[in-house]
């Protein structure tokens, strides 16, 4: 009877520790995905990460949108603002389940710092937020 239930209780740690890596990457794919679209500049690709709503913050231009007038404004952007270079520099998250990443674009012209915030609809993680400062 020890052994099984040393069994059980060894069981249940190990399932606890497989969700847990499972969600680490799924948010780590998320955000490797996310870096892919901005760093190549697709709008089309980075909409796939889009909420329905999406907050989007361009040099103080806010506004809320709907995933493809989000798009739109993105295309617009990348279009002004073709990207030499991206990357993240630092990764994070909150107790509530949202994450951020935070990183440079370069462009002909200059640098945005970009922020992007994530939370977790369902079985997926979406952008709720994007900022390019």
């Amino acid at each position: 009877m020890k052994n099984f239930r040393r069994l059980m209780a060894m069981t249940v740690v190990l399932l606890g520790i497989l969700v847990g890596a499972g969600q680490v990457t799924a948010q780590s794919d998320v955000m490797g995905g996310i870096q892919s679209a901005i760093k190549s500049g697709s709008s089309r690709d980075l909409a796939r990460y889009f909420n329905s709503k999406v907050d989007v913050n361009i040099d103080g231009d806010n506004g809320s949108y709907s995933q493809s007038q989000a798009e739109m404004v993105v295309r617009n952007f990348f279009s002004k603002n073709a990207p030499v270079s991206f990357s993240f520099d630092h990764q994070g998250g909150s107790e509530d389940g949202q994450r951020y990443a935070i990183g440079k674009y370069n462009h002909k012209g200059g640098r945005y710092n970009v922020v992007v915030k994530v939370r977790k609809y369902g079985d997926s993680y979406k952008i709720d937020t994007i900022e390019f400062k």
